[in-house]
């Protein structure tokens, strides 16, 4: 009798220990899995946050753009902390200043989807990668804020130059942050390197327009929170956007230096935390993207970045 009660107490134990090993060793072997790193040897469950993600006041998530299992993830990360808080407001790269009141529209039930859309300027992967989450904001009554500078500024930036804003009536000048900070610094060397064999005043004026993204959403959520101190913000953007805390975070943090910022970025290697972030920096595990060009071989259907537009006109 009491051996075989004593059977099923281990047993039992062995069942919950293994339940409990694989959720935190959860195997990344589909494009759907993910698995939350601090350090290598520190896989983190979800069920499990760690109390700088939980209590930060912005939530950083970059992302792969298309990636199912980032998107996947950003999904289940913001269920769950509005399972911890009320209050959580959604940030997004993926819409633009402009589209803000046909967001708000949208959340309030006022147009559907296809108006979201065609007005609001989604990505072409909205339905696949962003509905989700959208309407996670939306069934908790969270705004969602159209973060973003408008593609067409920014690309003429990039064409032009930061004198360009000049150029805009005050209602456009409106969609892009206020200051502009281009001062040399690692983010710039990065972006520099990344650049490498482009001519340096093609490169200055490509800087200048990625740091208008960066300090556009930075502003955008700088100016919610003083309007709505009582909301934790979740922001998705792309990795280049949020590694290492040079990006949004830098602009952030100039903006309002008290806030507490966590970044969680995608990998496909967990390696040692970066030194170069002053700020808690997780990793997400993800299997790589698959390669999207082959040398030599015929290469249809090619796409280009959810921001690109060649239509543009600059003048």
């Amino acid at each position: 009798m009491y051996a075989h009660k004593n059977t099923l107490v281990l047993l039992s134990c062995f069942l919950c220990f293994q339940v409990l090993a694989k959720e935190q060793h959860s195997p990344v072997t589909t494009f759907f899995d993910y698995q939350l790193y601090q350090k290598p040897s520190n896989s983190i469950p979800l069920s499990s946050l760690p109390s700088q993600v939980l209590n930060a006041d912005v939530v950083l998530v970059g992302e792969w753009h298309s990636h199912s299992a980032v998107h996947r993830f950003q999904s289940d990360l913001y269920r769950l902390l509005l399972d911890k808080n009320d209050n959580v407001a959604l940030s997004m790269e993926q819409f633009s200043r402009p589209a803000q009141s046909t967001l708000n529209q949208y959340l309030n039930n006022e147009i559907g989807e296809l108006a979201l859309i065609a007005h609001g300027n989604a990505w072409p992967n909205y339905t696949s990668d962003y509905r989700a989450i959208v309407e996670q904001a939306k069934a908790a009554n969270m705004p969602v804020i159209a973060a973003n500078a408008p593609r067409d500024i920014v690309r003429c930036i990039g064409k032009i130059g930061p004198d360009y804003l000049k150029q805009l009536n005050s209602e456009e000048r409106k969609f892009v942050a206020a200051q502009l900070d281009t001062s040399d610094r690692p983010y710039k060397a990065n972006f520099t390197e990344m650049m490498d064999g482009v001519d340096k005043g093609v490169i200055e004026k490509m800087y200048a327009a990625q740091v208008s993204w960066d300090e556009t959403m930075a502003e955008s959520i700088a100016m919610h929170i003083k309007n709505n101190p009582e909301h934790q913000v979740m922001h998705t953007a792309g990795k280049f956007h949020v590694e290492n805390g040079m990006g949004i975070a830098y602009s952030l943090n100039k903006r309002m230096p008290e806030l507490k910022i966590a970044l969680i970025t995608p990998v496909n290697e967990v390696s040692s935390t970066s030194k170069q972030s002053p700020f808690p920096e997780y990793q997400l595990l993800v299997l790589p993207l698959p390669d999207q060009v082959v040398s030599g071989a015929l290469n249809h259907g090619m796409s280009t970045h959810p921001h690109s537009d060649a239509k543009t006109n600059c003048e």
